[in-house]
């Protein structure tokens, strides 16, 4: 370095601090327009702007100097700007990116330690350096810099690169002690199967929820069937009770749900029901037998068996008296068997718990329409559609009874 003039401090600071406050502003724009961006995502990702400080700055540009051949140009500092993005899931880190790349115009894309050994200790993070939009520099004015640095992790990344930044990059230590290099990646190691195991997780939930989604359309669509026309056909023979499926010993009881739903969805009551009874066979805690007595009665539904639904969802409720699902779809196979007392029992039941449930109001409205007592049945139609103003059964009910009402 001795060929290179040696910069001073003084001119760096004022060049530095001739767009500092213009500087501020941009790293708020940019942190907006990203927060309005990733607002799509269900998990939230936080976004944390900042711009880098002169001591921080300086350091940086004597570190390139450093570095750069006599005589050639002042090294370019690419993060004065920098936003962090942090994500709670792996698979978020992707979908992000993409995000950033449709309303920014993205120059590199860095990829920090994605080329570690499981020995290493280095921090992972996608680095994405983009031109500051020409809008924003139109609006506040030059800042001294072309580009921006956005830097997108997981909520473990993060926090790993916050103390290796203290330990190891702040502090300008390298561990050569063996031990202490092995206890760094073990660390990292363990934030990494960490998040390995959040993804799955997630990627798990999302299965489920899925199935439920399926499962709960295919009983409302049962009950359209069942309690609007009154239908009491039963089309399924009386078969023998479904045999115990066979199960490996590993399977779990959420992979046991899992196959279970599977099953009901794809209208293979009998396995479903065979997966349900398998799992209770297992003695799970009060809460997993709640639910799954819960299923099976759908899965019993389903299948037109009323008085054994029936017997399911008492179950569920006798574990958990507070399930106010379980009480509404007893309530639906009470109103197919024409107990209308018992179905409005059961649906007042659920009501108290939740009170905020179009759809049962508006069963229970319906059940009160069977029995003539059209006031009532009113009232529920209206509470319903003040909880769900677009359900189209509803507006058409309300419309039947003001008729009858001759209102």
């Amino acid at each position: 370095m001795s060929n290179i003039n040696l910069p001073d401090q003084n001119t760096l600071r004022n060049r530095y601090e001739q767009y500092a406050s213009v500087r501020a502003f941009i790293v708020k724009d940019i942190e907006t327009r990203i927060e309005k961006t990733v607002a799509v995502l269900a998990s939230r990702p936080t976004v944390k702007g900042r711009v880098k400080n002169f001591g921080s700055y300086y350091k940086k540009y004597i570190k390139l100097l450093n570095h750069h051949a006599a005589g050639s140009n002042p090294p370019l500092i690419t993060d004065l700007i920098g936003i962090r993005i942090v994500c709670p899931f792996f698979d978020d880190l992707t979908t992000v990116e993409g995000l950033i790349k449709k309303v920014f115009e993205v120059i590199e894309v860095e990829r920090k330690g994605s080329s570690h050994s499981f020995k290493e200790f280095g921090y992972e993070s996608t680095h994405l350096l983009i031109c500051i939009p020409e809008d924003m520099t139109e609006k506040r004015g030059p800042c001294g810099c072309e580009v921006a640095e956005i830097q997108i992790r997981t909520i473990l990344q993060d926090a790993w690169a916050e103390v290796e930044h203290e330990l190891v990059y702040k502090a300008e230590f390298t561990p050569f002690d063996e031990p202490m290099k092995r206890k760094l990646a073990a660390i990292n190691a363990s934030l990494s199967l960490a998040d390995t195991i959040f993804q799955e997780i997630r990627t798990y939930q999302r299965q489920l929820n899925a199935e439920l989604g399926k499962r709960r359309d295919s009983f409302f669509k049962k009950i359209e069937e069942s309690t609007d026309a009154l239908l009491f056909t039963d089309d399924t023979p009386e078969n023998a009770p479904p045999e115990l499926p066979a199960v490996s010993a590993r399977k779990s009881i959420d992979d046991l749900l899992l196959n279970a739903l599977y099953a009901h969805n794809r209208g293979q009551f009998n396995e479903a029901i065979a997966f349900y009874t398998y799992i209770l066979a297992m003695d799970p805690d009060n809460t997993i037998k709640s639910l799954i007595y819960k299923h099976r009665g759908m899965a019993h539904f389903a299948r037109s068996h009323y008085e054994t639904a029936i017997d399911d969802f008492t179950q569920s409720l006798e574990l958990d008296p507070k399930s106010y699902k379980a009480f509404y779809y007893r309530g639906v196979v009470q109103a197919v068997l024409q107990r209308f007392t018992q179905a409005i029992d059961d649906f007042t039941s659920s009501l108290d718990i939740n009170p905020y449930q179009a759809f049962c109001r508006y069963r229970r409205g319906l059940i009160y329409y069977h029995i003539d007592d059209y006031p009532q049945a009113l009232a529920d139609c209206e509470a319903a559609l003040a909880l769900d103003p677009n359900a189209e059964p509803a507006r058409k009910f309300k419309a039947l009874l003001l008729d009858k009402l001759k209102m």
